[in-house]
């Protein structure tokens, strides 16, 4: 069955059945269309200042020529055309840089360039010395095709086609030619019979998403140690005190697991025991319970609190507004946890019953992923019969915090909730404050975690934790950020968290944790650390499970904060590093190099004049070394030249010949980062 011919606006790619006749045509088709979406089903991502190039191939048939043109709309409505000038095989290119927050569009106009035709085909025929009686009769053409256009125009344009027109008449054949005259020709061009590619979205985040480093505490866990020397609980005041040093290593985030008021009943006990013990304060993430009222302070009614309360053990709401606001001071941005489950002594649990799964005797479900039991935590039932109140009452919570100066959220457990809530609540927060950002923590399926990302988490975890051989590195880097998941996938690795401890980091002890956050700092423009344990190497690991033992979650720790042993100063330096190299600062520059040795693992990434070559050992226990193959002319040098390789993280310096350098990493240092210049 034959075709329709192709629509002309904006369902220009929609192919239908015929009819009798069709109302418009054109000749024109745009084949593809570069970058897009699941055609445009979802946004694109970039942050404030990226750069969008689009590419659309045009055809036409026969030799016309064609013109294309980009068409941007803005958040505030304002509309920008650019130019796409033809590269090769039919592409038609042009970029732009988004310079507000927010949801912009784009689409890509072509059409048959009429002028740009008939000039085309007039200077062959006088390169073929064609007989002046054609040439002249071409010439009269081109002046009726400029009389059209002059019609239209308006003040010195319209004197000035008029006058090309009565040179054209007068046989003069330079007139064809001149330049002023053919940009003149373009912009009056009426683009009869163009097409237009269908909408596609952008949605540009902050700066923030697209380059930071975080840093995880438990602020229970910032007190220094009580007289007997055991831990005491922390309050948000002594988090305070830490951030200082968080900030003076170089980290740009600092997040928070919940803050809550916790619950009581079926509270876990130390390592996730079924029973507490006495004065065992429980998960954080079984979120609801007793709190003092907030008229009475600390002598107030016992009430319960929920997901817009502060524990009374942390200092209440004011001391959380003292920590945002040292936090503020010192430039940093606070990350708060959002759990979406309730302890059985949460507020909602008696005021709306409604909004959880009940088990036929009528008691609520606690949260299961069999065999793990989690009988601290009822989860929502997002179907329930009141899903809209329930929906709307979450989105509260990530409202009530917006209020409180709040822009940056963790949100645990993404992939249990409907996608439908999130691609809804996301936008519409969205909508209102552009410059949130959200960090979807979703071990999962990847087309689940994919899927988190497309509907409006600016960030996700990732598998980078388990990714530890050569070839998984290797394979990962070119997944993330050489796949269509670059556009809409920003990737946040960690290479620990308070529910991982992998086996291999437990026995790589301090090496392999310096070989790790390397990897994690260098490979991807974010990254972030579950702090404490990962700066003194903690590597004693639950003999059960893949997390640490005598576990944050479940108890009150105390940590040496300015422990010179530590990792600090590596992670310092690290930070410095990443904020001096703009190479760093971005992940689709990544190039893999091969090291010829499968416990070395290397890559390379540039920005313009900024080469950095990173190198890592994979083996924590004994010396490793290999000869490196770099792209050079990639790199912008001289293959037949010396170069400068300075290890900006060791501090020594090298002069390199050759596409071949030798390297050697010990367990001391397992990790060179070069900055390479001519």
């Amino acid at each position: 069955m034959p075709l329709h011919p192709l629509r002309v606006g904006s369902d220009a790619f929609a192919w239908s059945p015929p009819s009798p006749a069709p109302q418009s045509w054109s000749r024109v088709v745009i084949a593809t269309l570069t970058p897009t979406l699941n055609g445009g089903l979802w946004p694109l991502r970039r942050s404030l200042g990226g750069t969008v190039t689009v590419v659309a191939g045009v055809v036409t048939d026969g030799h016309d020529r064609l013109a294309a043109e980009l068409v941007v709309v803005a958040p505030d409505g304002h509309r920008e055309v650019i130019p796409m000038p033809l590269g090769v095989n039919d592409e038609y290119a042009a970029t732009f840089v988004p310079d507000a927050l927010g949801a912009w569009s784009f689409v890509a106009r072509a059409w048959t360039d009429t002028f740009a035709t008939w000039r085309d085909q007039f200077q062959r025929r006088i390169a073929g010395g064609e007989d002046a009686d054609i040439v002249a009769g071409e010439l009269l053409d081109a002046a009726a095709l400029v009389d059209e256009r002059a019609a239209r125009a308006k003040g010195a344009d319209k004197k000035a086609l008029v006058a090309a027109a009565r040179r054209l008449r007068g046989g003069d054949v330079t007139a064809a030619f001149d330049d002023a005259f053919a940009r003149l020709m373009h912009a009056h061009d009426p683009r009869t019979g163009s097409v237009e590619s269908p909408p596609q979205a952008v949605e540009v985040d902050p700066p923030l998403a697209a380059f930071a480093a975080w840093y995880e505490f438990f602020p229970r866990s910032a007190a220094d140690p009580g007289p007997d020397g055991q831990p005491r609980h922390g309050t948000l005041d002594d988090a305070a005190r830490r951030l200082a040093r968080i900030r003076e290593m170089g980290f740009d985030v600092v997040y928070l697991p919940p803050i809550h008021p916790i619950g009581v009943a079926h509270r876990k006990g130390k390592d996730g025991a079924l029973v507490a013990g006495e004065g065992e304060p429980g998960s954080p993430w079984a979120i609801g319970g007793f709190m003092r009222g907030a008229d009475g302070g600390a002598d107030g009614p016992l009430v319960k609190g929920g997901h817009t309360d502060v524990a009374d053990e942390l200092g209440g709401m004011a001391a959380f507004e003292r920590f945002a606001g040292e936090a503020r001071r010192l430039g940093l941005a606070v990350a708060l946890d959002i759990a979406f489950q309730a302890s059985p002594d949460h507020p909602w649990v008696d005021a709306h019953p409604e909004w959880f799964r009940h088990r036929a005797d009528g008691t609520i479900r606690y949260a299961e992923n069999p065999p793990k039991k989690y009988q601290d935590v009822y989860p929502f039932d997002f179907e329930c019969a009141e899903w809209p109140a329930l929906w709307s009452a979450l989105k509260g919570v990530f409202t009530f915090w917006i209020g409180k100066g709040v822009r940056v959220f963790r949100v645990d457990n993404p992939h249990t909730k409907p996608f439908a809530f999130w691609a809804w609540c996301l936008g519409e927060l969205r909508a209102e404050h552009p410059d949130l950002i959200f960090l979807a923590e979703a071990f999962s399926r990847p087309r689940i975690v994919q899927s988190l990302a497309k509907m409006g988490f600016n960030n996700s975890y990732t598998y980078f934790t388990w990714r530890e051989t050569k070839a998984e590195l290797e394979q990962y880097a070119r997944e993330l950020w050489h796949t269509e998941q670059a556009e809409y996938f920003r990737p946040s690795l960690w290479p620990n968290t308070p529910d991982i401890l992998t086996e291999s980091l437990a026995r790589g002890g301090r090496p392999l944790h310096v070989a790790r956050v390397v990897l994690a700092a260098t490979m991807s423009p974010v990254y972030g650390l579950y702090g404490p344990p990962y700066e003194h190497a903690v590597a004693r690991k639950h003999p059960s499970k893949e997390e640490y033992a005598d576990n944050e979650k479940f108890e009150v720790r105390c940590w040496n904060w300015n422990d010179p042993t530590s990792l600090q100063p590596l992670l310092r330096r690290l930070n410095e590093i990443r904020r001096a190299h703009p190479a760093l600062q971005q992940g689709r520059c990544i190039s893999v190099v091969e090291t010829g040795n499968d416990n070395l693992v290397a890559f390379a990434k540039w920005s313009g004049s900024d080469r950095v070559v990173v190198v890592v050992s994979l083996n924590p226990h004994y010396e490793e070394s290999g000869t490196l193959s770099l792209d050079l002319s990639a790199l912008g040098l001289d293959a037949h030249a010396a170069y400068e390789a300075t290890d900006v993280l060791g501090g020594v310096r090298y002069r390199w010949q050759g596409a071949h350098p030798y390297v050697r990493l010990t367990p001391e240092m397992p990790a060179h980062v070069f900055a390479l210049r001519r």
